[in-house]
C-alpha cells in the first residue's frame, strides 16, 4: 500500500519559517507529480505549490517569492520551505502526489493526511 506523510507544521509567529516534509512508504515505481495543497477552516483546498520535474514547478500567486517545493529522496518525496509566513497562511496542508505503485500497479492520486500550519503571534 502506498501511502504519504507529512511532518514539519506548527506554530510559528509572522515572519517566521517552516520546512515541511512528505515522506513516502510502500512500493511505487514512477511519481509523475508531486504537490503541497492547503485548507483552511471553511474554505476549499487549494493548490499551494506543485513539481513535477526538476524545472517544472508552479506556485499560487499567494505563496510565490515565499514558498519553495523541491524533491530529494524517494523516501521524502517533496518538500516545501516556507519563509516570511504570514498569518494568511494558516491552514493544513496536504502532500500530494501522482505515482504509479501498489498492489497491483497502477496510477493513482494520492493523499497525505495533512499537518496543521498555525502562523500567529
Amino acid at each position: 500500500q502506498v501511502q504519504f506523510v507529512e511532518s514539519g507544521g506548527g506554530l510559528v509567529q509572522p515572519g517566521g519559517s517552516l520546512r515541511l516534509s512528505c515522506a513516502a512508504s510502500g512500493s511505487f515505481f514512477k511519481i509523475y507529480a508531486m504537490g503541497w495543497y492547503r485548507q483552511a477552516p471553511g474554505k476549499q483546498r487549494e493548490l499551494v505549490a506543485t513539481l513535477a520535474s526538476v524545472d517544472r514547478t508552479n506556485y499560487s500567486d499567494s505563496v510565490k517569492g515565499r514558498f519553495t517545493i523541491t524533491r530529494d529522496s524517494a523516501k521524502n518525496p517533496v518538500y516545501l520551505q516556507m519563509n516570511a509566513l504570514k498569518p494568511e497562511d494558516t491552514a493544513a496542508y496536504y502532500c500530494n502526489a501522482d505515482a504509479y505503485g501498489g498492489s497491483p500497479p497502477a496510477r493513482n492520486n494520492y493523499w497525505g493526511q495533512g499537518t496543521q500550519v498555525t502562523v500567529s503571534s
